[in-house]
């Protein structure tokens, strides 16, 4: 397995920050269009290009300024074969998106090399049908195989781990898992559950997790929950805080919008949601779960999001 030449949010206690929500961003607040969400395909044009970077840029800041660790995400959630595919790019695309995509967290790594303890790379994984609506159900031994093309470039590449973002059931993770580890990577594992605090499934994450473990010979480096809103997930968290499965959570990229996922696919214009508010709720998590320091924010939210929280948490 990869050992990282930084350390790892499990390995510390010192606080790592991540990005917000990429894609609306980069939509709602920048006016680019983005097919299917994926903010990689930005990546071919000089403009598209320099607007990620240009978003990156303003998180890494961000943790400079309050002194924290950093994630940098990889722009890579939509970079799978049956995604690349619908927005018109061959399979054999596949190694070229995600390696340009990796080389940009690697240059902005080194941008800030002396500024941070830690500055780590994660490569993005996403589902293979879509994150709130279960479709494209497969088996772990089909999980493995679809998830392996992507994961074998990632693992030639320096990301430090894969992290398989807005998961919404436990046969395709289990699959994403063992792929990682046939070639060597950790793999981070982040949940998105329903207003009842459940996976779209009905699962409880206490169920999910515990099967999850159970069923790799290496489990996750940990795990998150992300788009959803913390009071849609507290509660259950909550009613399980003495147990150790809450133990392996370990970070949380919530939306800014308390709103459904059926809302939200619904919606045409962004739910921003009150910043400060979210910066409270992720006060609130931080107190009742001391040992989870991975922050950042998903649907929603942006870099004043980020602020609040990280200020609040402080």
């Amino acid at each position: 397995m990869r050992t990282s030449g930084n350390t790892l949010p499990t390995a510390s206690e010192e606080m790592f920050l991540t990005d917000g929500g990429l894609e609306t961003t980069l939509v709602f607040l920048e006016g680019f269009d983005l097919p299917y969400f994926a903010a990689f395909d930005l990546l071919k044009s000089q403009e598209g290009y320099e607007a990620v970077k240009n978003y990156y840029l303003r998180y890494l800041n961000l943790a400079k300024k309050y002194k924290t660790n950093f994630i940098l995400e990889t722009p890579t959630w939509r970079a799978n074969p049956d995604w690349i595919e619908k927005i018109g790019y061959p399979k054999n695309a596949l190694a070229t998106i995600n390696e340009d995509a990796v080389a940009l967290m690697t240059d902005l790594k080194s941008l800030f090399s002396n500024d941070f303890n830690s500055v780590l790379i994660s490569g993005c994984i996403g589902p293979r049908g879509d994150g709130y609506v279960l479709e494209n159900c497969m088996t772990p031994e089909e999980s493995e195989l679809y998830h392996s093309a992507q994961i074998k470039v990632l693992s030639e590449t320096p990301v430090d781990f894969v992290s398989a973002l807005t998961m919404n059931y436990v046969d395709e993770v289990i699959g994403i898992v063992r792929a990682a580890t046939v070639f060597g990577l950790p793999a981070v594992i982040s949940f998105t559950v329903e207003t009842d605090g459940k996976l779209p499934t009905g699962m409880s994450l206490k169920e999910a997790i515990k099967k999850i473990d159970e069923n790799t010979t290496i489990p996750p480096l940990y795990y998150m929950i992300n788009c959803a809103h913390p009071t849609h997930f507290l509660a259950e968290l909550n009613a399980g805080k003495n147990e150790n499965w809450t133990k392996r959570i370990k970070g949380f990229r919530a939306n800014a919008s308390c709103k459904s996922h059926a809302e939200l696919d619904e919606a045409t214009e962004l739910d921003r949601g009150i910043p400060k508010q979210l910066g409270a709720a992720y006060k609130e998590l931080k107190d009742s779960f001391a040992h989870v320091n991975v922050f950042g924010g998903c649907c929603g939210t942006d870099e004043e999001h980020i602020e609040e929280i990280i200020s609040q948490i402080r």
